[in-house]
């Protein structure tokens, strides 16, 4: 009887933890998916200036209040970031604007979608010769982006302030072959956007990307001869992913964090005009 009772103890004892095991499986999954959302890292490519310090401002003030944990991944060209987020080893990149997005989409087949604007960086010409535009000399040399997106960007830029005149509906695809008046007869000399600052020593000017301008030390807002103009740019700077995971909870808080009025502010103190929060 004694070792029928010490064995109906055990099987009760089995019985009981059998249905506590049950139990706690039933709850495991939306605990595991918790415990996996707050370690999760998310893991952002962009280029040094202004993006990744725009980031850095959020991973310090605004990311650990939200939940979220960032790493920040420097770039320094347009493509390697796009490469790297179709293949999976970045979450999330936050370097470049829609119209360029859509070409690298389009000519490489990725499938990388935009989600929150954030910034405008007002593209700009420089140059270390001259300090107005009509002292540009007939058959200057000027730099240009050689990515088809910022090329034709950096067109309309010279067309509306009088150096060139375009096709009709050129728009932002234009190319050389869409200049129809040269009165200056500029000579154009396109390169990686990223070496635009480091040409101003060999051309007469450069059209240059506002984030490689602040990175080479330039001043947008009082160093460029024009910059572009801001009303309805279509130029806007802001965080892109993999099509798909548009809606992923960590990419909402980023995209929700990088809209802050604190972040707005951060961009208006820091940058004094030479990079514009989007509105």
């Amino acid at each position: 009887m004694k070792i029928r009772s010490i064995l109906g103890a055990a099987a009760l004892s089995l019985l009981l933890a059998a249905c506590g095991t049950s139990q706690s499986a039933t709850t495991t999954p939306e605990a595991g998916k918790a415990a996996e959302s707050a370690d999760t890292v998310l893991k952002v490519g962009a280029s040094a200036v202004p993006h990744a310090e725009i980031l850095k401002f959020v991973k310090d003030n605004l990311a650990p209040a939200a939940g979220l944990k960032l790493e920040i991944v420097e770039f320094s060209d347009y493509v390697q970031p796009n490469v790297q987020l179709d293949e999976g080893q970045l979450q999330a990149n936050f370097f470049q604007h829609k119209p360029y997005l859509d070409d690298f989409n389009a000519s490489k087949g990725t499938k990388l979608s935009f989600v929150t604007p954030v910034h405008l960086e007002p593209l700009g010409l420089y140059s270390k010769k001259i300090t107005s535009l009509t002292a540009l000399a007939s058959g200057a040399t000027v730099a240009v982006p050689n990515d088809a997106t910022n090329l034709g960007r950096s067109l309309k830029l010279l067309a509306d302030n009088g150096l060139v005149k375009l096709k009709d509906g050129a728009g932002t695809a234009a190319t050389e072959r869409d200049v129809t008046e040269n009165p200056k007869n500029l000579q154009f000399k396109p390169l990686e956007a990223a070496q635009l600052p480091r040409s101003l020593d060999d051309v007469d000017a450069a059209v240059i990307n506002g984030n490689y301008a602040i990175e080479a030390g330039l001043k947008p807002a009082t160093q460029a001869l024009v910059l572009e103009k801001t009303e309805g740019n279509p130029y806007v700077n802001g965080l892109v992913v993999q099509t798909g995971h548009e809606k992923d909870a960590n990419i909402v808080t980023l995209g929700k964090l990088l809209q802050d009025p604190k972040v707005k502010d951060f961009i208006k103190q820091k940058y004094e005009g030479s990079v514009i929060p989007a509105e």
